[in-house]
């Protein structure tokens, strides 16, 4: 992992875990990003992971793919059905399988070995970016067929009340939605609104999250979100202020 980015982090202080076997590659992440301002944790497998998490609050979670015991992809199951922070996923596996596969796990991002650090950088911040939803007003939220997407909080509740837990992607997707209801909005327009211009765009990442939010809006078919064959996505609900 080699050319170094010279420009200071914009998330400085960040505590960003790093969960790979590889000592090499856990120390060459590390100091890295300790040199752009983050505060970088090192683990070797889940087990550790799981420990760091217990002892301090993390915002961001690059987590290797292929690891003896629990292997990367059932931890960021894991951390994604409680809510835990965003993970970028790492793998020596980069076909658009993989990578589909492992955005059905709930990663924010994926990264195919090799990558050079500025790249994993680049990462790092938009995946941040994404969880920080910088761009919201305090106190924004919305409200659509009763339920309540808060911005500020970064929470979705349902018309009972429940509190209906999101991954980032899931939840910086709706918001692109419920921020542009009625309007087709191509799956480009969606990654760019959605995770900013550092996404990787390819198409059918959108489509996995589109479906997950179907489910947990508990609207499996075009409901809610309507499927415009060759163009992309409408949000179909009217939307109010909330």
């Amino acid at each position: 992992m080699v050319g170094a980015d010279s420009s200071a982090g914009a998330d400085a202080q960040s505590v960003i875990l790093i969960v790979d076997d590889d000592a090499e590659i856990r120390t060459l992440l590390a100091e890295h990003l300790a040199s752009r301002g983050y505060r970088a944790r090192t683990c070797k497998d889940a087990g550790e992971m799981d420990a760091a998490l217990a002892r301090e609050t993390v915002d961001l979670i690059l987590l290797d793919v292929m690891m003896p015991g629990e292997d990367g992809l059932s931890a960021c199951r894991r951390l994604a059905d409680r809510g835990g922070p965003p993970v970028v996923l790492l793998s020596a596996l980069g076909r658009e399988h993989d990578r589909i596969k492992g955005l059905e796990t709930g990663a924010s991002h994926y990264l195919a070995k090799p990558c050079s650090a500025r790249e994993v950088l680049a990462t790092v911040r938009a995946a941040l970016r994404s969880r920080g939803g910088a761009s919201g007003a305090v106190g924004e939220a919305y409200v659509f067929d009763a339920w309540r997407i808060d911005i500020a909080a970064h929470e979705l509740t349902d018309p009972d009340g429940v509190l209906v837990q999101l991954t980032d992607g899931e939840f910086a997707l709706l918001r692109a939605m419920v921020e542009r209801p009625r309007r087709v909005l191509s799956r480009d327009q969606l990654l760019q609104f959605a995770r900013g211009p550092d996404s990787e765009a390819f198409d059918r990442a959108v489509d996995v999250q589109v479906s997950r939010l179907r489910r947990k809006l508990r609207c499996p078919g075009d409901e809610l979100i309507r499927t415009v064959k060759n163009e992309g996505y409408l949000f179909v609900p009217h939307v109010r202020r909330g």
